[in-house]
Formats: structure tokens, C-alpha cells, sequence
């Protein structure tokens, strides 16, 4: 019996399917970096992953993208086991530097045509395509001229997505910007820990600010090319934040510095509300980034929002901390159970966030657009992948999300990260978020049990959480 954390008591007990609605948009997600392979295959240039991935100590066990799960070569196969689990809709990325290879500029057919292959592939399965413009993997070429800090990548990223528009945009209709703003700036340009593997205060505030506006300027170029039926997002990381000591001022105020960080850092210029400098002050050296116009251009009137939790944090004050003044507690320091990326299993985060970003006024429709967990996998005897934690936790949130839509949030899908096991970034290929095995080695694929109850779950098998 696993621990109570993935039984929480909040969610009903039973439910199946029907209970969400008939319009209810069920699906699993990828990313074009973690999944494709083919890394320099068809006249694809490198992007900042495929030199990040080659510096020394920055991947675990010093592994690379080369090959990954070779969805480029195998999307076929890939896609006739979406429809063999019932999934009726698939969310993918596409690599920047595949269709331009130099980040703008000549057009790079070949990979164009991968894209267009595997648009009329999903729609030939019944399969409704969600198309990601940007998932992390920046053209090197443009890394080099500056990437993100340089405020022309705003006028790179809105040609390289009226591109895709141009391409695609007969068949697409769902479409997503920016993938976790907050990460690729955060952890890329202040941490240092993703590519292109910057540690700059500065860099990281440039970062911010550009990218919010190309996360406006795309959806803004989008909404021009595109048809009027197409609906256009984009996706924000997010965790319930709650104080280490409840109560206690100063955690208080360093989970609020947290929460403007970490929460709501690029959805509230995105809603016309600027950044949540109140909260943090040190947002206020963006300024130095602005120039005249930019707080009109900041704000797009997105269809949806796509919602992207996997966990909570606790913080604590940490004076030491300089602007922030804030640290997170770690599950294993707080001895709660937590998955192979070292996150606390808590199923009511995706709960509180979904209610969090439906409170701002003109908040447009939510979408779960990742939600998933690792745990360690493997191959049986038997030739299954037995995975009664993640089939468990993702009962449990799924759960949570009904409990959302039932307390009137307008929450129209569920998206599960990942379709398949994928290079999970600077953790490499050890941690596992798959509802489909791959077998690295030889590239053979293995339906997960919590894949073929997903299947299940989608036909209409009712789930009953324990209690």
C-alpha cells in the first residue's frame, strides 16, 4: 500500500471520464529536444542543449540528446501506440533550429517537412495535434548573438513562429508559445544549472523581460496568420507554495517573494497586471530593460492557459539568501515522500494552483498542460513495467482536477507528462516520467501499466481512491 500522500482525502473518492464532460480534452505531452534524436540529422542546426549537453559535469553520467527516443524516425510507431492507448491528443514542440537553422534566416525544408508529416500523421489517426513553438532548445546561432538577453530575440522569435503559422496553420489549431518561461530563464541565465548555462542576476532580468514580450509579440503573430477558429496559449511552471512555519511573519512574507517568483513572475504581464514587483522589489531593476511602449506590449489576450505542476515547495526566510530572502525545504529534509527528481508527492498542488490562477479577473480557460511524476521502472520478466506510484499519483491529481472543475474552475484538459521516457534535461536518462518504456538500448517501446490504465480510464473504467 503506498504512503497516504497519494490518497489525499480532498478529491472524490470515485469518478470516471464522463464526470469531467463530454469537451473535455485528454492528451499526453512531449517535448521536441527530450524525445526527437536526430540531433544533426536533415540540415538541422545545433541549439543550445546539443552544446550545453557537451560541457563537462553538467548532465548526470555525462549523457547527451544524440539519439534520445528517436521520435524523429519513429513518430509512426509512436503514433499508432497514442492510438492504441486511446489518446485522442498529443502535445509536441517543435525544434527551432530543425526548420531554421541558424535560428532566422534560410529555411531549412527537411525539417519543415518532419513537422508537416507529423501534423497529417496525428490527423490521420484521429489524433488533434497541440503545437508547442518554443520548448528550451534556442538556436545556438542565436545564443551567440546574445539569445534571450539580446532584446532582438523577440523579433527572431515572432518571424520563426509566423513561420510555423505559415507551414502548419491550416492543419494546427491548438497552439502554445513559450513552455515554462520561468525555467528557461531561471534555471538557464540565474542558476546556471540548463542551457545556455548562465549564472547573471543581470542576464536572467534581460531574459525576463524579452521573453515576456515574445511570449505577447508570438501570440500576437499567431493570432494574425492563424485562422480565426485556432486557439492560441501558452504554459507556465508553477508549485503551491506554503511557509515552513505557518504563522510565523517573516516565512510568511518569504513564500509571498516566492510565490511573485516562482508563480506569477510571466502570467500576470501576460494579463495586463505588470510584473508583481509589490511582492518582489527586486523586479523593479527590469526596468532598466524597458524601453518606451513595452508595458502595452506586455499583455495578450490568450484562449488558454496551460498549467504545469508537479509539486509543492515549503519555504523558510533564509536571510543569507540576497534579494530573495527565501529558500525551499526539501521533501527528504521534511521526511515526506517524494519522487526520483526529489519532489514531495502532493496531488492537492495542481488543486490549489488551478484555483490560484482562475482567481485573477480575466484569467481565460486552464489547461493542464503537464502533470506527471518519476519513479524508478523497470522491464519485468514478464516483459511489463509494473508502476503502481505514478498510476496512483496521477489518479490522485486527476482527482484534484475534478475536484477544481466541480468547484466551478475552468479547467478544460488534462495533458500527462510524458507520453514516453525521454532525456530528462540535466538529470539525463535516470528519471522516468513515461507512460510508455523505452528501451534506450534498442529503442523498443513497452506500455507501462499506468499507461494501460490510462487507456482504461479513457474508455470509461471508473477509479476509486483509496482511503
Amino acid at each position: 500500500m503506498l504512503p497516504p500522500a497519494f490518497y489525499p482525502a480532498s478529491a472524490p473518492t470515485t469518478f470516471s471520464r464522463s464526470d469531467f464532460g463530454a469537451d473535455f480534452r485528454w492528451g499526453v505531452s512531449a517535448a521536441a529536444y527530450q524525445t526527437e534524436g536526430a540531433w544533426n540529422t536533415d540540415g538541422k542546426g545545433p541549439s543550445i542543449w546539443d552544446e550545453f549537453v557537451r560541457r563537462r559535469g553538467r548532465i548526470k553520467r555525462g549523457e547527451t540528446a544524440e539519439i534520445s527516443a528517436d521520435f524523429y524516425h519513429r513518430w509512426p510507431q509512436d503514433l499508432d501506440l497514442l492510438n492504441q492507448m486511446g489518446i485522442d491528443d498529443f502535445r509536441f514542440s517543435v525544434a527551432w533550429a530543425r526548420v531554421l537553422p541558424e535560428g532566422k534566416g534560410i529555411v531549412n525544408q527537411k525539417g519543415i517537412d518532419f513537422y508537416s508529416r507529423l501534423v497529417d500523421g496525428c490527423l490521420t489517426r484521429g489524433i488533434t495535434p497541440w503545437l508547442t513553438a518554443y520548448h528550451w532548445d534556442l538556436p545556438l546561432a542565436l545564443q551567440q548573438l546574445g539569445g534571450w538577453t539580446n532584446r532582438s530575440v523577440v523579433g527572431w522569435f515572432t518571424d520563426y513562429v509566423e513561420l510555423l503559422a505559415a507551414r502548419l496553420g491550416d492543419r494546427v489549431q491548438h497552439w502554445m508559445v513559450l513552455n515554462e518561461p520561468m525555467v528557461f530563464t531561471g534555471a538557464g541565465h540565474l542558476l546556471g544549472v540548463h542551457a545556455p548555462g548562465r549564472r547573471s542576476l543581470g542576464g536572467f532580468l534581460a531574459a525576463t523581460h524579452h521573453a515576456t514580450l515574445a511570449q505577447a509579440e508570438g501570440g500576437r503573430a499567431l493570432r494574425a496568420a492563424l485562422p480565426a477558429t485556432a486557439r492560441i496559449g501558452t504554459t507556465f511552471s508553477c508549485s503551491y507554495l506554503t511557509p515552513a512555519r505557518p504563522g510565523l511573519a517573516r516565512d510568511e512574507r518569504a513564500t509571498r517573494r516566492a510565490d511573485a517568483l516562482l508563480n506569477r513572475l510571466f502570467v500576470e504581464p501576460a494579463l495586463g497586471l505588470g510584473y508583481p514587483v509589490a511582492d518582489l522589489p527586486l523586479l523593479n531593476w527590469l526596468d532598466r530593460y524597458h524601453q518606451p511602449g513595452d508595458e502595452d506590449r506586455l499583455p495578450f489576450a490568450f484562449d488558454f492557459l496551460g498549467v504545469q505542476n508537479y509539486t509543492r515547495e515549503v519555504v523558510q526566510h533564509a536571510p543569507y539568501v540576497p534579494l530573495l530572502w527565501a529558500r525551499l525545504v526539501g521533501a527528504a529534509a521534511r521526511g515526506v515522500p517524494f519522487t526520483d527528481m526529489g519532489w514531495e508527492v502532493y496531488p492537492e498542488s495542481l488543486y490549489y494552483m488551478l484555483r490560484q490562477f482562475a482567481a485573477y479577473p480575466n484569467a481565460p480557460r486552464l489547461l493542464v498542460t503537464e502533470n506527471g511524476a518519476a519513479f524508478p521502472d523497470q522491464l519485468n520478466l514478464m516483459g511489463s513495467v509494473p508502476d503502481a506510484a505514478r498510476q496512483a499519483y496521477l489518479q490522485a491529481c486527476i482527482g484534484q482536477v475534478l475536484r477544481a472543475r466541480q468547484e466551478g474552475v475552468p479547467v478544460e484538459g488534462y495533458f500527462a507528462w510524458s507520453f514516453t521516457d525521454n532525456f530528462e534535461w540535466a538529470e539525463g536518462y535516470a528519471p522516468r516520467f513515461g507512460l510508455v518504456h523505452v528501451d534506450y538500448e534498442t529503442q523498443r517501446r513497452t506500455i507501462k501499466d499506468s499507461g494501460h490504465w490510462y487507456g482504461r480510464f479513457l474508455a470509461g473504467e471508473q477509479v476509486r481512491l483509496p482511503r
